[in-house]
């Protein structure tokens, strides 16, 4: 390959993010929002602090919150880069360094495809596979680690079999980066102290001492490793240290004891033990799983498989079954399969596997094509398609109906439906409470924290799981003076104070916008 395939790839990987962008004009569901708000925050100066909470598992005491209890900051980092240079805290320069990164992706995986391969065509066809990404191609541009997991997934996977001393402490160092963007990252220190250990029994011995001496280099690999994760993920372990007493952040380790989704949200932290998790009864926990591996499945062959791509996937890592980088993709993969099916249920089928598995994108788009060079040569050595521009014809199609698909479901999630329509509310919402005497200092429950804090500057807290005296709890708690119940975004607990919003003496009613009603919380002094 030359730079001239290179730039072909960035320009056009450039430009369909972008003009996806074009009909983005907000984040569009909370990971954003939450991400471009830490962005905010870090530009303005405030440090990981955050004026919202968007749950409870962390047990928050008040606002200002230690921010990043949850999710990692990474993409937070990265969306400040833009405001830090120029000043400017709005949606188009948070977002900028994420269409940036995009026009990345393509590059790093011909790159990967190429080492792999050997082959330009190939190449270039990979590479126009991860522009016209699919199910990932409206999340692209916005605040949130899907390009950067593609990248660094790439970047590992393109460093991974070389030899070079100082290959370990890479690999540690991308594993400290994935950490930082997502915790389920965490799962790519094991692979890299797995690639160390495959590299050593791939290895051929002729006497005891030189695999004694490769066995010294491979515990000295693995220590290099783990420094080069603690390069790029210590401060934060430590930050949590000083914060939580722990090394990791304590909201993510709760959802182990999840009943059900919307327990996410649950308050107080007392209503979410193993005590209950083991009394709701196994039945129900198998319920739950099952029906995560349906979803997940339906995940593997739509959005990460691409429907038409999958069976060329399957193809292409099966002749490269020995090989290194195949070996990292699928037994990452496999983990976090079972990771989040089993052990996180809820999480999993609710956009942590389809988020998670973006880092091995890149490895499905190198083998796709070359899953398809294996059919068509399976199919000339049987006297079919021996024109010699098959290939080509073959690879194009390949192409196009990816292109076909991208354009299809971009219409259909971004442009015909409409991005960020239940957030868009927010700002007429925050008109309407200042019509009615809200005060600058006032906290508001809703359902979307970031969200809120986003279209209107105010501090924001997550309505809580339960029912009245939960939210007044919350209220209570958070000093929150002003609630909003939108339809699609109310509990079956509070129904009745959705539907009926005259009854409850609590919850004074003070307008309704768009479907969204608000009330001033007449039980807090």
């Amino acid at each position: 390959m030359n730079w001239r395939h290179f730039l072909i790839l960035f320009l056009v990987g450039l430009a369909v993010p972008f003009a996806i962008s074009r009909y983005q004009s907000l984040p569009g569901y909370m990971d954003a929002d939450y991400y471009f708000g830490g962005g905010i925050q870090l530009a303005q100066g405030k440090g990981f602090t955050e004026p919202y909470i968007w749950n409870y598992l962390s047990d928050p005491q008040g606002l200002p919150n230690p921010s990043h209890t949850y999710w990692m900051p990474l993409a937070s980092i990265v969306s400040a880069l833009g405001m830090w240079i120029t000043g400017l805290t709005t949606y188009a320069i948070g977002r900028a360094p994420f269409i940036l990164l995009s026009a990345c992706v393509p590059i790093l995986i011909a790159i990967l495809a190429y080492d792999v391969s050997r082959q330009t065509r190939l190449a270039m066809v990979s590479g126009l596979l991860s522009i016209f990404s699919m199910y990932y191609a409206p999340f692209m541009p916005v605040p949130d680690n899907y390009a950067i997991f593609m990248i660094l997934g790439a970047t590992f996977l393109i460093l991974a079999p070389r030899n070079e001393k100082w290959i370990p402490l890479a690999l540690g160092a991308l594993a400290g980066l994935l950490t930082l963007s997502r915790s389920d990252g965490l799962l790519w220190l094991g692979l890299a102290g797995l690639a160390v250990l495959w590299k050593t029994f791939n290895a051929q011995y002729a006497i005891r001492s030189a695999f004694a001496q490769q066995a010294r280099t491979t515990v000295f690999d693995g220590l290099l490793t783990l420094l080069g994760y603690l390069l790029t993920m210590g401060f934060w372990h430590y930050r949590n240290f000083t914060l939580f007493n722990s090394f990791l952040a304590p909201g993510g380790g709760r959802l182990l004891w999840l009943e059900n989704y919307n327990q996410t949200f649950i308050y107080p932290l007392g209503g979410l033990t193993r005590e209950g998790f083991l009394q709701a009864g196994w039945n129900v926990a198998l319920q739950d799983r099952l029906a995560a591996l349906i979803s997940n499945l339906n995940l593997t062959i739509g959005a990460q498989g691409e429907i038409f791509l999958l069976p060329f996937i399957i193809i292409g890592l099966w002749g490269m079954r020995k090989e290194l980088r195949a070996k990292i993709a699928v037994t990452g993969w496999l983990i976090l399969f079972t990771v989040m099916t089993v052990v996180f249920p809820f999480a999993g089928p609710r956009g942590s596997f389809f988020h998670a598995g973006a880092a091995f994108q890149p490895m499905w788009w190198v083998v796709a094509p070359i899953g398809l060079d294996a059919v068509l040569s399976w199919a000339r050595s049987r006297g079919h398609f021996k024109d010699e521009n098959a290939p080509f014809v073959f690879q194009g199609i390949l192409v196009f109906l990816a292109v076909l698909m991208t354009f299809y479901l971009v219409n259909l999630r971004v442009i015909s439906k409409g991005w960020a329509q239940d957030d868009a509310v927010y700002a007429e919402v925050e008109k309407k409470f200042q019509e009615n005497g809200i005060s600058p200092n006032d906290v508001v429950i809703v359902r979307n924290p970031p969200g809120y804090f986003i279209s209107s500057g105010r501090s924001a807290i997550a309505l809580p799981f339960g029912d009245e005296s939960t939210i007044l709890a919350v209220a209570e708690k958070f000093d929150a003076r002003y609630l909003v119940l939108e339809k699609e975004g109310t509990y079956d607990a509070i129904r009745d104070l959705y539907d009926k919003p005259q009854e409850n003496p609590n919850f004074i009613l003070v307008g309704e916008v768009d479907g969204a009603r608000l009330y001033f919380i007449e039980a807090i002094p």
